[in-house]
């Protein structure tokens, strides 16, 4: 088979709205509880999600503070993006100890 066979396929289109539901029930099933579009960890800012046309607008602390965050942001325009933003935020969820809250 050569490269020209798969020419005329494309992923499907990225819809932000779906991408941004399942991510919210992603985040949730993490333990992470939204409150006004922020998803905290006991009462601590770890994540935000906000749809921004036809992508989504990420940002994640880059370690977790009651005080005042620093966010690293990201945009996620496909589904792609959105798998890796959630598996990133595994990894930091597991790496951050209980002290860090």
């Amino acid at each position: 088979m050569s490269d020209d066979d798969f020419a005329g396929f494309a992923p499907p289109p990225f819809k932000s709205g779906d991408a941004l539901q399942k991510l919210q029930r992603e985040l949730r099933a993490l333990g992470l509880v939204e409150r006004s579009g922020v998803f905290e960890r006991r009462g601590v800012a770890i994540a935000k999600l906000a749809l921004d046309g036809d992508a989504l607008q990420s940002s994640v602390v880059k370690r977790p503070s009651r005080s005042s965050p620093e966010w690293l942001h990201k945009v996620l325009e496909s589904s792609a993006d959105s798998r890796d933003f959630v598996a990133h935020l595994k990894k930091q969820l597991a790496a951050w100890s209980d002290r860090d809250d």
